[in-house]
């Protein structure tokens, strides 16, 4: 019999929203996992904030919301708020009934400069990556290490020079167009009025230039976890700039890597020898000509099978730029825009 729909609606209901997502939803061991991490960062948590006052949005919501904007690809966090008014499972995971109204977007704004401060997006991805550790998830020994372009939330328009006079341009204020045919530009001699911590770079031959920053990522080979997660201004030696810093952040959590599989960007006397410096084994891609590393390394069967595992660092790239929208951040400056890479990556973690 066809079934009608009813005008009249019920007056009253029960919803109990633990009922409402399934048992078997891989969001519940991800909210497991978070929300463990989360209560062992809430003495950090009360550091925070002042004692009197009026009382805020729980810091553990908004790291849990930002979580779910990576993990759902929403495309920003008004957006995301707009949504946590009817979506019964964002309001689960963050622990909030149906009554209780959705937060403004600016309240991701009024915090993100506190989170900041406390570096809680780092402690946060800690966390997760000691609870996978405590089950045995992580390899203590061989890690991988490569760099991913990250578009700035600037355009190239933006691009002026630092003195004298700007290009011209035409009437329209809202979106004009520049002229910049003969003008050589440079980040020495230019920058972006909207990001002025945005660089111009290409990040190879043939392709265009770009106002970017550049990631970084530390990846151990046994299940593709990331270890550690930076951002950085856009430089022709940045990436090789950031694995001493990688290794030393690896180092302070208690891991001591023997082996650090890299492309051939990676292949310098300097890099090189940062790594030995450091006792860790350059498992580096070969140049065809001048290349830093020697039989003393490639000789040994291991370092084909790190040649062979590090391509999977571009599959945690393409997750984290696809489905957790950072191939193009939506953020102004190197902190705010390391602070999101955080929380991608955390997002990626969990998945994992």
């Amino acid at each position: 019999m066809r079934g009608r729909p009813h005008p009249q609606h019920s007056m009253l209901a029960i919803v109990d929203l633990e009922e409402r997502v399934p048992k078997d939803h891989p969001l519940r061991r991800i909210k497991a996992v978070a929300d463990a991490a989360l209560e062992r960062l809430s003495p950090e948590f009360d550091h925070m904030y002042a004692s009197v006052g009026r009382a805020s949005v729980p810091p553990e919501r908004l790291l849990k919301a930002s979580l779910l904007i990576a993990l759902y690809s929403v495309r920003s966090e008004r957006a995301f708020c707009e949504e946590l008014e009817y979506n019964l499972l964002y309001r689960w995971f963050l622990d909030m009934d149906l009554m209780e109204r959705s937060f403004d977007a600016t309240v991701f704004t009024k915090n993100r400069p506190r989170l900041l401060a406390h570096d809680a997006g780092r402690a946060l991805f800690d966390e997760v990556v000691w609870a996978a550790d405590a089950e045995g998830l992580l390899s203590d020994e061989h890690f991988r290490v490569d760099g991913t372009l990250i578009e700035a939330a600037a355009s190239l328009k933006s691009f002026r020079p630092k003195e004298g006079p700007p290009p011209p341009e035409d009437d329209d204020p809202g979106n004009p167009s520049v002229d910049f045919r003969g003008e050589r530009r440079s980040n020495e001699t230019h920058a972006s009025t909207t990001d002025p911590e945005a660089r111009l770079l290409r990040k190879g031959k043939g392709k265009e230039a770009r106002l970017a920053f550049l990631g970084h990522a530390l990846m151990e080979n046994r299940n593709g976890l990331l270890m550690d997660f930076t951002v950085s201004p856009a430089t022709g030696t940045a990436e090789r700039d950031a694995v001493p810093e990688l290794l030393d952040g690896v180092r302070e959590r208690g891991y001591r890597p023997r082996t650090l599989g890299a492309d051939r960007g990676y292949d310098t006397r300097d890099c090189v020898r940062d790594m030995r410096a450091r006792q860790v084994t350059p498992h580096v891609a070969q140049k065809k000509q001048y290349s830093a590393i020697d039989g003393r390394t490639t000789r040994h069967a291991g370092y084909a099978v790190s040649l062979r595992i590090r391509k999977r660092v571009e599959e945690v790239f393409g997750w984290m730029k696809t489905v957790g929208g950072l191939r193009r951040t939506r953020y102004r400056g190197v902190a705010r825009t390391g602070l999101a890479g955080y929380l991608v990556a955390t997002a990626y973690n969990l998945v994992c």
